[in-house]
């Protein structure tokens, strides 16, 4: 089905498109007008997610019930570091709880996707060894996956996260909640490339398996990868300090190791465009359902805060022609 388009100031990208002219509105429409995962979290209280759902739905869809919408769901709290140094509070568990479920009932029949809860593997630095953002995760997936047309993908982390250890993947996804999902996602925050994704997350595909959950699928975010590297790589040319969320973007199309836009969002997974080797496109057309813009390279890393610069950069650089929608 069509893959519907936000036009509004929920994304930090459209405003500057729409007040822009010439030139600069030509490239920034290469990403206002591109499909679109739009992050939705703890800015969002529980009282206000369902109105920001709701409206990001109707404006996404304009009523049509044959278009698809795309979301990323990262509310959990506490998480990233803070996550490896405290559990949540009871309160905090049921704050997300609440939160879900009024997501949920914001989304009821629409056709969603949803990637759940990016960095995904920072779950397993919880102290103690707890596995309560798991449970949670998993309670979520359920509560989402049980709308009759919501599909979601568990955010995995990336291939260079986990160093390649598929058991671990695979033991994290099942507690996640894989048993309720469609699959997982790779990618989201990295820059790894698309063909490491696939050759891991085909590995994990076939761990799950062996674990009794077979034919689960995966997505890989490319909405920032376009000239890709591992952050081993980043981090041993970089001065200690630098932030591996903020690396360089690209300042030409001859560039590599930098961030740039990567694939446009598609089905299209083993097309030859995207110059992948062939045993890449063999595994992609049967684990990977689509490409997925879900990194967002055009804004300033933590913040919603658009970047002209940013913006512009990727947009000259981008590894691939980027369609009109």
């Amino acid at each position: 089905m069509k893959w519907g388009t936000y036009e509004g100031p929920a994304d930090p990208a459209w405003p500057p498109y729409a007040q822009s002219t010439g030139t600069t509105h030509k490239m920034l429409a290469k990403i206002a007008l591109t499909p679109k995962a739009k992050w939705f979290g703890p800015w969002l209280s529980p009282d206000e997610i369902a109105s920001h759902v709701t409206d990001y739905i109707d404006n996404t869809t304009h009523g049509n019930p044959n278009v698809l919408v795309q979301m990323t769901f990262f509310d959990m709290q506490p998480w990233e570091r803070e996550a490896c140094t405290r559990l949540p509070t009871q309160a905090e568990r049921v704050q997300y709880r609440t939160w879900i479920r009024r997501a949920a009932a914001a989304i009821g029949n629409t056709h969603t996707l949803i990637i759940q809860q990016p960095d995904g593997p920072v779950a397993l630095c919880a102290p103690h060894g707890s596995h309560v953002y798991e449970q949670l995760l998993a309670w979520a997936t359920k509560t989402l996956s049980a709308l009759p047309n919501t599909t979601v993908y568990i955010e995995g982390g990336s291939a260079d996260w986990l160093h390649g250890k598929v058991g671990r993947e695979v033991s994290l996804l099942v507690r996640d909640g894989i048993a309720h999902a469609r699959g997982f996602e790779l990618g989201t925050t990295h820059f790894d490339s698309v063909k490491d994704q696939i050759a891991f997350g085909s590995r994990v595909v076939a761990g799950l398996a062996r674990r009794g959950y077979p034919g689960r699928h995966f997505v890989v975010d490319t909405g920032d990868n376009g000239r890709p590297f591992t952050g081993s790589w980043y981090w041993q040319r970089h001065a200690p300090g630098s932030n591996f969320n903020n690396a360089r973007r690209c300042k030409t199309r001859s560039e590599t190791h930098c961030v740039t836009l990567g694939i446009p969002p598609t089905t299209d997974v083993a097309n030859a465009e995207w110059g992948l080797p062939a045993w890449a496109n063999r595994l992609a057309r049967q684990h990977v359902d689509a490409y997925l813009w879900v990194s967002r390279p055009w804004i300033t890393p933590v913040t919603e805060k658009f970047d002209m610069n940013y913006a512009l950069r990727v947009v000259r650089t981008a590894a691939f022609p980027i369609p009109r929608y």
